[in-house]
């Protein structure tokens, strides 16, 4: 367990400071564990002379031996998917909070809308640019971060931790910001650091945990990730009232703050090639032989200037050339697009139609709540009994996790159709409320579906292919509410959730095309598996 601290940034901070004294690997304690892990010399028509180094390592005569062996014992347990259930789920939990923190932070400000008008004086539409402006930070961020964590020098765990420590110091300008320009400046700055945990999240729980469970968590921190707009409203209906928009900022600042606190101690780097590559620069020190290296650093070795920037711009690349990822990820898109206007009509028509108070309006989103715990709850059994099951025998495809996405693609413009229409003075208010809920289906069986066949089928490149879905839904989330009040003023709230749901209606096919066709066009691709 102690050696979980060695790559933690507390870990790291106490290492640096002592030269390496404290919190020593255990082939720094004991150098006959390292020699075991340097490969021997060939013998086979040369003649290998032993040559006494400072740390007493042989003379290597292969040219830029590989040291990437994860059977040697100490390898094997540095490896994150042989760590402790306990670990797992201390890494696990902390990316779900963050990722629950930093959407929040989207929604919790809609409340507050109608204070930041009075404060500065401009209209709903430039108020409204407070969410859309965070928005877009927190989609582009992770178009950089996701391939800078995939780089062996980098890995992720100090991306997190100091990209989360700059979203925390911004709070503070954007807290007291003076006028709108200088608040929405610093809503895109903010949302461009909170970033990484909305798509890297992702790629570290496919460090961890077998492909098998990677489908168990990805669904538990994709529905984090949904409940943190869920409870924005709800929290922020309260708060806004009475202590003023500026406390929405100071109540998820909290939050991340504690978050902050906990990766600085316990959480560790869980990238497989930071990892090799660390390793790989300590047996060098260890051996003094510069020829030791970790694939990664050979792969990269005549790596230019170029190479790198195709590295940086991985997340687009993949996302805009691959034919599944850039159709899965405009219709998560469209989700949480509809999921983000609904920020905007819920005051229209539990406010304006129903006569509910600005808190009440809030505990009208209890139904995506509601809805979001059902269904959650019979897709994990669905990915225990139609996934775990079949995942490690013989025939499985990625394409087997999409049948839930049939229901979920039927279920969207049901629930448009029946929220809008039934939005009536003459119709409880229950109704809207109940097709609210029903929407969870469509959520949390394509979002999770998406997130399943993605990372099953670009292990590799998990966080960038997660980085282009966060993009998309960070546009379409960013523009549907701008456009949210001309809709449902002009067209009103039934024909305007009409004409959502005939969008989405033409959406219904991708899942099933997918399902039927999906292992084809996978092999086709250079980036995807195709083992499967």
């Amino acid at each position: 367990m102690a050696s979980r601290f060695h790559s933690t940034v507390f870990g790291q901070l106490v290492r640096a400071v002592s030269g390496n004294k404290v919190f020593r690997y255990p082939d720094e304690i004991d150098p006959s564990l390292w020699r075991k892990a340097v490969p021997s010399p060939s013998s086979e028509g040369e003649n290998s002379d032993s040559v006494t180094k400072d740390a007493g390592a042989q003379d290597l005569t292969a040219t830029n031996p590989i040291v990437d062996d994860w059977e040697d014992i100490l390898l094997h347990l540095q490896n994150p998917h042989n760590w402790s259930a306990v670990w797992k789920a201390a890494i696990s939990v902390q990316m779900c909070i963050l990722n629950f923190g930093v959407y929040i932070a989207s929604s919790i400000y809609v409340p507050g809308e109608q204070n930041v008008m009075l404060d500065f004086g401009v209209s709903e539409t430039v108020a409204t640019l407070g969410l859309s402006f965070f928005t877009v930070g927190y989609g582009l961020g992770p178009m950089l971060w996701s391939p800078m964590s995939e780089m062996p020098q980098l890995g992720r765990t100090a991306i997190f931790f100091w990209t989360l420590f700059a979203f925390i110091l911004l709070q503070m300008p954007t807290g007291f910001a003076v006028n709108m320009p200088m608040f929405l400046v610093f809503r895109v700055l903010t949302g461009f650091c909170g970033s990484p945990c909305l798509a890297t999240g992702g790629g570290t729980i496919v460090d961890m945990f077998d492909p098998a469970n990677v489908s168990y968590m990805i669904c538990i921190w994709s529905s984090a990730g949904v409940l943190g707009p869920v409870f924005g409203p709800l929290i922020g209906g309260f708060l806004a009232p009475v202590k003023g928009w500026r406390w929405t900022i100071w109540l998820f600042t909290w939050l991340c703050s504690c978050v902050l606190i906990t990766m600085f101690f316990f959480l560790p780097e869980t990238s497989a090639a930071n990892i090799l590559y660390k390793r790989a620069k300590r047996l060098r020190k260890a051996t003094g032989d510069s020829r030791l290296k970790s694939q990664s650093e050979i792969d990269a070795a005549h790596h230019t200037l170029r190479n790198d920037l195709i590295v940086l711009a991985r997340a687009f690349t993949l996302t805009l050339s691959e034919p599944i990822v850039f159709l899965m990820d405009l219709y998560a898109g469209l989700l949480y697009g509809v999921l983000f206007i609904w920020f905007e009509s819920f005051p229209l028509v539990f406010g304006d139609i129903y006569g509910f108070t600005v808190q009440q309006q809030g505990l009208a989103y209890l139904g995506i709540l509601v809805g979001t715990v059902i269904t959650l709850s019979g897709f994990l059994l669905w990915v225990r009994y139609g996934i775990v099951a079949k995942f490690n025998k013989p025939g499985f495809k990625p394409e087997m996790v999409l049948p839930p996405t049939f229901i979920g693609s039927l279920a969207l413009p049901i629930c448009l159709f029946w929220y809008g229409w039934s939005a009536q003075k003459s119709i409880h208010w229950i109704m809207p409320i109940i097709g609210s809920g029903i929407f969870t289906i469509g959520v949390v069986t394509l979002f999770n579906s998406l997130f399943n066949y993605l990372g099953i089928s670009y292990p590799v490149y998990a966080a960038s292919i997660f980085a282009g879905s966060a993009l998309f839904r960070a546009c379409f989330a960013a523009s549907f509410p701008l456009f949210a009040p001309a809709l449902f003023h002009h067209l009103g709230i039934g024909p305007g959730n009409s004409l959502l749901g005939g969008i989405a209606i033409c959406f219904i096919p991708i899942p099933f095309v997918f399902y039927k066709y999906g292992g084809k066009i996978r092999h086709m691709s250079k980036n995807a598996r195709h083992d499967l």
